[in-house]
């Protein structure tokens, strides 16, 4: 069968590979859709943390299953999965923190993921999608993340939530924050991004950090108390250590984006605001659950996400592009 394989950063190559058989406890899933992630672009360029080569690239996806074991799901039915493969024995994995497993393999990261056209994952794994579209089941993964950001800030309703990062990542956090209740503010240096969140996205609030004083506006817009709740989506050391500056007091921190350098900031000012500082990592069922939920009521429209499209055999020619900001990319579906 066909696969897509990143053999080093900035370079791809199609291989004819085996087709794989179905052990106990695993599931063979047909590929359908592939939702390309920022990881799947940071991987390309060679920034991705955690990451080796060569590597099957892709993670968010729809697929039909073809053989399964798993209880209560049939062949036929299309369906995603949390591809975040846990030990189940560790610290983590013992107090319902699979998304942070010590032994944690996250598919198209640590092992060879979705760029194929058939797929042996865990039977665990599996997340019925009900009557989503295919578009729709390769979305739910990264608004997840999206949602348990937001879970692990504890975000309530009336606060104002600064999202720094307008990637689909950070959409999805907006989304995700603004459905809590809380009062948004998008922060970016891309103002088609900024625009896509303030017109399509309903965002009350985006501010350019490039071209304006970005501490000011914070200022004008929560008169003068600053964001209660801070979330980093850029994965830019710059940007996370910037943003250290814009959180109130009693505030909270949270570091969705990652990047390999070290953080810095001042103790002291960090310190007399009893700040709290959280990374949130992957996402877990009861995210991809409440994620799938939105999609069933309507509150999450999966093509305002969807920009650019491609047939498989596309990738290699498009995927360099899709980098680019001129290239406007929001998310980039691929169908098999």
């Amino acid at each position: 069968m066909n696969a897509l394989v990143c053999s080093e950063p900035g370079q791809f190559e199609y291989k004819e590979i085996d087709t794989p058989i179905a052990q106990p406890g695993q599931t063979l899933l047909r590929i359908k859709r592939i939702g390309i992630c920022g990881t799947d672009l940071h991987a390309f360029e060679g920034t991705q943390p955690f990451f080796s080569y060569p590597r099957i690239l892709g993670h968010e996806l729809a697929a039909e299953i073809i053989q399964t074991d798993a209880e209560g799901f049939s062949v036929g039915e299309l369906v995603t999965i949390i591809p975040y493969f846990n030990c189940g024995t560790c610290v983590a994995c013992r107090n319902n923190k699979p998304n942070c497993c010590t032994q944690i393999k996250v598919f198209g990261v640590h092992i060879d993921g979705a760029m194929q056209e058939i797929v042996s994952v865990p039977s665990y794994s599996l997340v019925h999608t009900h009557e989503l579209t295919l578009d729709a089941m390769a979305l739910v993964e990264p608004l997840a993340i999206g949602a348990h950001g937001v879970n692990r800030a504890g975000v309530k309703a009336g606060e104002f939530v600064l999202v720094v990062g307008a990637g689909p990542i950070g959409l999805g956090t907006m989304e995700m924050a603004r459905m809590a209740g809380a009062k948004v503010i998008a922060m970016d240096i891309n103002s088609e991004r900024l625009n896509f969140c303030k017109n399509t996205l309903q965002i009350p609030y985006t501010i350019n950090a490039r071209t304006e004083n970005a501490f000011e506006q914070l200022q004008i817009i929560t008169n003068g108390d600053m964001p209660t709740v801070v979330i980093d989506a850029t994965g830019y050391l710059a940007a996370i250590n910037q943003s250290f500056k814009y959180l109130a007091h009693g505030g909270r921190y949270v570091l969705v984006g990652l990047q390999k350098a070290d953080i810095s900031f001042s103790h002291p000012e960090f310190h007399k605001r009893e700040a709290s500082l959280m990374s949130s990592r992957n996402a877990n069922r009861q995210d991809f659950e409440t994620v799938i939920q939105h999609f069933l009521s309507g509150e999450i429209d999966a093509s305002k996400y969807i920009t650019h499209r491609v047939a498989f055999n596309e990738v290699k020619a498009n995927f360099a592009s899709w980098i680019l900001p001129e290239t406007g990319v929001i998310k980039a579906m691929v169908s098999m």
